[in-house]
């Protein structure tokens, strides 16, 4: 199968490339449209099955953003993680809505392996209250199902409600502190759980 491009398959092979490379995510065909400026959504997918004719790139049905670059399949390197809503990193919020979403990470980048694998999730960052930590809002964050440590970044259930904090323990009492100054400690009143610890971030450029 040939694999001589022109110069706009090219440039969106680029783009499809440099998008993963940054952020870990395949670029949607709304955001691919918008890049480039097509008319429609359906313009975008026209070129990727171009692309994917040309056996540069390979789409999989049923999956959320769903490009590969060919290369990946040999090194398994790609996984798909739930997308379980947002989550507020500011004050504590409802508790996340869960939806039928995935995100397709690059393992090796992130520097994770696959065993624990399922037991990992994602949520969409809203909210300012960890900016300290370089976590913004929009981002995204990739969670393991674990026990936390002090000075883990956690996603926790605090009194109902759910937030990205750091779990700290102090003289044995577990409390989730800010990287805000303008955001203050949130101390249990009655009772805190972790959902998952940080162990990736997702961002969007």
């Amino acid at each position: 199968m040939s694999k001589e491009l022109t110069n706009r398959q090219k440039e969106l092979l680029d783009f499809l490339k440099s998008e993963f490379s940054n952020t870990g995510i395949m670029p949607s065909t709304r955001e691919i449209q918008a890049h480039f400026g097509f008319k429609s959504q359906t313009a975008a997918m026209g070129h990727l099955r171009a692309l994917e004719k040309k056996g540069v790139i390979q789409r999989l049905a049923g999956k959320a953003r769903a490009v590969i670059f060919p290369e990946s399949l040999d090194r398994e390197e790609i996984v798909d993680i739930p997308l379980y809503g947002s989550i507020a990193a500011g004050y504590a919020d409802d508790a996340t809505e869960q939806r039928e979403a995935v995100v397709s990470v690059d393992v090796r980048s992130l520097g994770l392996s696959h065993s624990r694998s399922d037991k990992r999730f994602a949520l969409k960052v809203r909210g300012e209250s960890m900016i300290d930590a370089h976590i913004c809002d929009g981002d995204t964050v990739i969670l393991e199902q674990r026990e936390p440590r002090h000075g883990d970044v956690v996603a926790a259930l605090i009194d109902g409600e759910s937030t990205l904090k750091r779990y700290i323990m102090d003289e044995g009492r577990p409390y989730l502190k800010a990287e805000n100054e303008s955001y203050p400690d949130l101390i249990p009143l009655n009772e805190m759980s972790s959902q998952g610890v940080m162990v990736g971030l997702l961002r969007q450029f």
